[in-house]
């Protein structure tokens, strides 16, 4: 145990002085049964615990305990029951009306005490890196005590806990013979469990436990055993039997496992196998949150076993699932290939007897996909073929050795669920990078997506937003979910939605979090659709909020069934509230909340560019000659980065010589500015964590590990590389910090780490710690600042800022913010004169922002952003506004980076380039089409008809808008007309979609594709039919009846219309084609590089 950080140690203690509270808890709810119940007495008997589960639990809603929690009290026996349990039956227990004042009092008091009791324990379970400093613990520590001390225990036994000797084995009275006695049993029962025998294995065990004078670490491991033989007994019972989870009976296997195996773990605490033994049991109940937290403690104390990290990978893969509400979700049933066809006939219309035939066809031809497709029907099973996931995996795999991407995805699927082959999270992130790494169009059929490729990315995504089988990192999830909504993945759309709402490894921004749930809604992801639907109602967008949501409702949405009660009456009361409120107070509620969606938190540290860097050497350059302190550090930094790419880029394998200059380079890039190390692409980084690994590994095979330079480096960049483990990376920082107190770099970090995880004591403590090597470290300053503003200690904080303004540089990125943060604080305080500085320290931030560097520039800063809504109060009470103030004001130029948009776009230049190729190619054009599902009914008149936009069509039905116009400008012409001539329309709401128009008057086509149906042209739609693409499901307006089509008048045109954002009167020009006008240079650029203009350009 000598390897065990102090960190950790403290972590434990707390974990054992929180057990001391069991012991007066159950006393204290004897008391109160005996108090509420006419001095009956609770005799820790099952009637006992039955009759209680049964008058009382049952009929009080507020007392909310698990199925194994039940059963505990059901059995009567108070020192089984957990402190989950305890505390709920005392907290929210009724009480009788017949108590006097003093009586509820005392009550009072000590529920007040429960609850800071059960805070505390639930800071502890929740702590994920299982580590505690010592400011956080000597806090805890008091807070812990003194609520024991109120309960009834004593200072002096308290404090003989806080040695660190509970670690070591306690001093015991031991029995020799008992001893040798239970060393017998325990060895017959170990062989029995081998054997198999597993009653006789639990009998043996028994006995060993109730021997007196045996060591209690002894006892530890006979418990733990006994454990492990009761599983292995309820899996051999269960041999063939359906899952069932939940448990129901005092004498279930699992219960009397989960009993022992708590019992190992509180005869020895500080044991990792105990906590390991909890862990199994809590995944075999599917309790894989609790297992989770459990794996995290045992792998807290033995960091380096494989089998503590392979079932905390399994729990979290699971949990995560759980957490996506997979299991309710109806893209995730299981289903034949028949009913594949059915639900594809269902949305497109597509004869499910002609795909039967094309399956056929496939199966004859031998092609790749027709293994795949075998593979489909034995993991779902079919019509003729029992479902059997061995031989799916076969099927897969022989696919994959094929190099069919799809394989490769569906294997590693098996892989990670362990269906069919042994489950391995390793081999199944292996086999989703090679998907990954196949090519998105599909290498046979040109203009089809490679099935498995986006399904492959989303997988990555999800193992690195999880952190299964590799470290956590939300940057690099967000790389995996980014590729797969460009290759058109929906659930990686949601995802990264709602990794934009959160500000999850990216900037929060909800604009950008409403567009891709949007994408994912109009991709048939429900879950999309019920997150949009909060997301609109959230903006007081309720028309398209109670849209979205009666969408997820119809799409199968099990949450959005549920909770439509809910949803709706929320819808009601929030329309009610701006309803009732005065006009004046409209502006200011918009602007409040405005304010705090623009806050730019994040849940993230790391930063992955695959773009080019903002740090640029050359014009850093200039400004660090021109005496930027700032500039130079930042140059200096980028020199070390440049080296480590350099090394990377290096031909053939690196030696190892090699690889430690790598890590010493980066290192020292780390501990100038870390900012500035963006690797340009997700698999560079991957490579130097792979890099950093090794070297690690070669620095802990040396002879009783000492500190080295090497080692000191790749602990530096191993930290910095996997920044978004907090807790983890918190824990791997304070062996840092013991085995290298005199490196700076690992308190900034620790200051960095705790800031994330809000613990603001420790940041504190930890800067406190550095600064006495390093008095004028401004990073260190700053995260001591930030703190006590946090802990709500404004002059401390004020103190601090100062001191960090009297020594970092004039250009220091954190200096326009210090003064904001500044202000803030004054304005807390309440002085008389505090508004006055507040103002003052504003202005000097303003002025702070002008000093700054261009790659910090335009400034963001929460703390100014809300300075400008506190000093604009007065105006905003003095505004005088309609109701209709409240509808949220949309930024239209914010719609140019929609994904939507640009897809739309972009697939509509590549089918106009492509049928313009195969003219020219072939001579001919080939007029097929899809048969409409639907027929337009002709409307000689706009007369009568309902005006309706885009947005208010369902875009996952096909469906004609009968009785309905649909009026919008045309953004992309055609350059073709056979067989149908293909527009984007854009509506009012700056909304845009395709337009395939059929049925034109014979001869017609050149003349409407070049003359009338032109880039700014505005038309009338007349009973608009939204339909589903027969080949790819994408929505698009389908005009089958030529005369439902009125053009609005020439005037109406939009003259010279900007080929990027439609504004009228664009004076650039294309220089290419000479035919697409811009309104600016902007424009131009993001149309050329978001919009494939490039594609088009001179093929007009």
């Amino acid at each position: 145990m000598a390897n065990i950080s102090s960190d950790v140690r403290n972590y434990f203690k707390l974990e054992l002085l929180s057990t001391r509270s069991y012991g007066p808890l159950r006393q204290l709810f004897k008391n109160r049964y005996s108090q509420f119940n006419g001095g009956q007495i609770w005799n820790d008997t099952p009637t006992c615990g039955t009759t209680y589960l049964t008058n009382v639990i049952k009929k009080n809603k507020k007392i909310s305990l698990t199925k194994v929690q039940n059963v505990s009290v059901s059995n009567g026996d108070s020192n089984e029951w957990d402190l989950t349990t305890i505390t709920a039956l005392l907290i929210y227990g009724d009480r009788p009306k017949t108590l006097n004042a003093a009586e509820v009092q005392q009550l009072d008091e000590e529920n007040k005490l429960l609850e800071q009791l059960r805070e505390i324990r639930n800071k502890l379970v929740h702590h994920a890196s299982k580590s505690v400093a010592t400011v956080e613990f000597n806090q805890l520590w008091t807070d812990l005590a003194t609520i024991l001390v109120a309960l009834g225990d004593t200072d002096t036994e308290l404090d003989k806990l806080k040695d660190a000797s509970i670690f070591e084995a306690p001093t015991q009275v031991i029995n020799e013979d008992n001893v040798k006695e239970a060393s017998r049993l325990n060895t017959l029962a170990t062989q029995a469990h081998n054997d198999g025998k597993f009653f006789d294995a639990i009998a043996l065990f028994t006995k060993a436990t109730v021997l007196p004078g045996v060591l209690e670490h002894d006892r530890a491991i006979f418990y733990s055993k006994m454990s492990s033989s009761r599983l292995a007994l309820y899996e051999k019972q269960q041999k063939g039997a359906s899952s069932n989870f939940e448990i129901n009976d005092r004498e279930d296997q699992r219960y009397l496992a989960l009993r022992d195996a708590k019992q190992a773990r509180n005869l020895w605490l500080t044991w990792w196998k105990g906590h390991f033994r909890v862990g199994k049991v809590y995944a075999a109940i599917n309790e894989h949150d609790k297992a989770v937290n459990s794996f995290e403690r045992a792998l807290a104390l033995e960091p380096t076993k494989n089998e503590i990290q392979k079932e905390l990978d399994d729990s979290r893969h699971i949990f995560g699932r759980q957490m996506r509400y997979e299991y309710l979700d109806p893209q995730y049933s299981p289903k034949t290939v028949s009913e594949h066809f059915n639900a594809i006939h269902e949305t497109l219309g597509i004869d499910p007897e002609n795909l039967q035939t094309l399956h056929s066809l496939v199966d004859q031809l031998g092609l790749d996909v027709a293994d795949v497709l075998k593979g489909h029907k034995y993991e779902h099973g079919d019509i003729d073929i029992k479902q059997d996931y061995e031989q799916a995996a076969k099927y897969y795999a022989k696919a994959a050795r094929h190099g069919s991407a799809a394989g490769m995805y569906y294997l590693a699927r098996l892989t990670d669920l362990g269906l069919g082959v042994k489950k391995d999270h390793d081999m199944a992130h292996k086999l989703f990078e090679q998907a990954a790494e196949q090519s998105a169009e599909h290498p046979k059929f040109k203009d089809r997506p490679n099935v498995g490729v986006a399904d492959a990315e989303n997988a990555l995504g999800l193992h690195y937003a999880e952190g299964v089988g590799v470290h956590k990192h939300a940057a690099t999830a967000v790389y995996w979910y980014q590729r797969a909504v460009d290759h058109g993945n929906a659930e990686a759309a949601n995802s990264l939605a709602l990794m934009y709402q959160r500000g999850n490894g990216v900037e929060k921004n909800l604009d950008k979090a409403e567009q891709l749930f949007e994408l994912s809604a109009r991709r048939r992801d429900s879950n999309a659709m019920l997150n949009l639907a909060e997301l609109l109602l959230d903006k007081n967008d309720f028309e398209m909020a109670q849209r979205w949501f009666n969408r997820a409702c119809k799409s199968g949405n099990i949450l959005a069934q549920t909770n439509r009660t809910n949803f709706e009456k929320t819808l009601r009361d929030k329309k009610q509230l701006l309803d009732g409120s005065s006009p004046s107070a409209l502006p200011m509620i918009n602007t409040i909340k405005k304010t705090f969606d623009s806050l730019k938190l994040s849940t993230s540290i790391s930063e992955l560019s695959n773009k080019s860097s903002k740090y640029d050497y050359n014009a850093l350059s200039k400004y660090a000659n021109r005496g930027s302190i700032t500039a130079k550090r930042l140059c200096n930094a980028l020199e070390y980065f440049l080296s480590v790419l350099e090394i990377l880029t290096h031909p053939g394998t690196l030696t190892e010589q090699q690889e430690d200059s790598l890590v010493h380079e980066l290192s020292e890039c780390y501990r100038l500015e870390h900012i500035v190390a963006q690797f340009p692409i997700i698999e560079m980084q991957q490579n130097v964590g792979q890099i950093v690994d090794r070297a690690l590994r070669r620095c802990r095979e040396v002879p009783d590990y000492p500190a080295s330079q090497l080692d000191e480096d790749a602990r530096v960049c191993y930290g910095s590389l996997r920044m978004d483990s907090k807790e983890l990376i918190d824990q791997f920082l304070n062996s840092c910090r013991q085995k290298y107190p005199k490196s700076i770099y690992f308190f900034e970090m620790s200051t960095s780490i705790n800031g994330w995880l809000e613990k603001y004591d420790t940041v504190v403590y930890n800067a406190n710690a550095g600064l006495e090597l390093d008095p004028n470290n401004s990073n260190l300053l700053i995260d001591k600042a930030v703190a006590w503003r946090q802990l709500e200690h404004y002059s401390e904080a004020i103190e601090a800022y100062k001191t960090f303004l009297t020594v970092a540089p004039r250009d220091h990125r954190k200096v326009p913010d210090a003064y904001y943060s500044m202000a803030i604080c004054y304005l807390t305080l309440k002085r008389d004169d505090d508004l006055d500085v507040a103002k003052k320290m504003y202005e000097q931030g303003e002025e702070a922002e002008k000093l700054q560097l261009p790659c910090f520039l335009p400034y963001e800063s929460n703390g100014k952003n809300l300075l400008k809504l506190v000093f604009n109060i007065p105006n905003l009470i003095n505004t005088k506004a309609a109701p209709k103030a409240a509808t949220p004001v949309v930024d239209h130029k914010s719609r140019l980076t929609d994904p939507n948009r640009i897809e739309i776009i972009k697939r509509h230049r590549k089918w106009q380039v492509d049928i313009i190729e195969h003219r020219k190619k072939s001579q001919v054009s080939i007029p097929f089409y899809n048969k409409p599902r639907l027929q337009q009914q002709t409307a000689k008149s706009l007369v009568g008809l309902k005006a309706i936009s885009l947005r208010e069509m369902d875009p996952t039905k096909d469906h004609v808008y009968q009785g309905y116009v649909l009026s919008v400008t045309i953004i992309e012409e055609a350059y073709t007309w056979i067989p149908s001539i293909h527009i984007v329309i854009e509506d009012e709401h700056h909304q845009c979609e395709q337009m395939f128009i059929f049925n034109f008057p014979d001869g017609q086509g050149e003349h409407l594709t070049s003359k009338v149906y032109t880039n700014g042209a505005k038309m009338h739609i007349i009973n608009p039919y939204h339909r589903l693409g027969a080949n790819d499901a994408k929505p698009l307006i389908r005009v089958d009846d030529f005369s439902s089509i009125i053009m609005q008048n020439e005037s109406d045109r939009v003259i010279n219309m900007c080929r990027c954002c439609g504004e009228p009167n664009a004076v650039h020009v294309c220089s290419g084609c000479k035919k697409a006008r811009y309104c600016s240079k902007e424009c131009q650029t993001m149309d050329w590089k978001l919009y494939d203009h490039k594609i088009i350009c001179k093929k007009q």
